[in-house]
């Protein structure tokens, strides 16, 4: 199963880095949030990766064109009068990556609608690239197909803001709405799982994922929720990203669920 992953926003709420490469591109512990979210997949052996990229996008093809340099030893010899370069411990990702620029003020909906050439007839995973957990994906994955619906999204329950779902007992979404001061609900934390006629539901470019397709899947009853209760954190702002870096320098990290 194919995982793709949005990358291609401008990251304005934490304008402080992303002004320099794309947000999914900032960097915790060394690496950037991306690699850390295709690691969480990996671990669960999906390995075939789409990046919709949009602002910066050629920092994340220069970033897996150059990806031996940021993770191996590198002997560059100049001694026989030309440049050669020596690989060490060349250690690298069992990992396909195919980067896209699906244009800079292309919605969330549009950036999945452009890829389908990329896509396989069957089944496909959807993640945003700034939010970080500990998601079970085998379990994600089983859920879905125990459900039968078109989608499936992941519900978190945050620390702060963000709209609610309101679902029926038997784990399907079926509305969407601003949340109050009283709520404390699940809402949408990336993390899906879709069928190919999902992409029916996209128009085109303008069209964002979150609105109308999800709420036309919700009031179909075709959207189901796996309530993920462990950790879960987006990087919005600089605040969030200086959480998740102590998290990380911690030694303690939730979402490291690989060796």
């Amino acid at each position: 199963m194919k995982v793709i992953i949005l990358a291609g926003g401008f990251g304005t709420r934490i304008s402080e880095e992303s002004h320099l490469k794309p947000k999914p591109m900032i960097e915790i512990g060394g690496m950037p949030i991306l690699w850390h979210i295709m690691k969480g997949y990996s671990r669960y052996g999906y390995n075939d990766f789409i990046i919709c990229a949009g602002y910066k996008q050629y920092v994340i093809k220069e970033y897996f064109a150059n990806y031996f340099l940021h993770k191996s030893d590198i002997t560059y010899d100049f001694t026989t009068g030309c440049h050669d370069v020596i690989v060490h411990d060349s250690y690298t990702e069992p990992w396909k990556v195919t980067v896209v620029d699906t244009g800079l003020n292309t919605m969330t909906g549009g950036r999945i609608k452009r890829v389908k050439k990329y896509l396989d007839d069957a089944p496909f995973m959807v993640t945003y690239g700034d939010g970080v957990a500990n998601v079970n994906i085998d379990q994600l994955v089983a859920f879905h197909k125990k459900q039968g619906k078109l989608m499936t999204l992941t519900g978190v329950l945050p620390e702060g803001r963000f709209g609610v779902m309101d679902m029926d007992g038997d784990d399907g979404v079926i509305a969407f709405r601003e949340k109050s001061k009283i709520d404390n609900g699940w809402i949408n934390g990336g993390f899906l799982v879709c069928e190919p006629k999902v992409l029916d539901y996209i128009d085109d470019d303008d069209t964002v994922l979150e609105r109308e397709p999800m709420e036309r899947l919700a009031a179909e009853g075709n959207l189901s929720c796996f309530k993920h209760g462990g950790f879960w954190q987006c990087m919005d702002t600089l605040r969030d990203k200086e959480r998740v870096e102590k998290l990380w320098n911690s030694g303690n990290a939730p979402w490291k669920t690989w060796e």
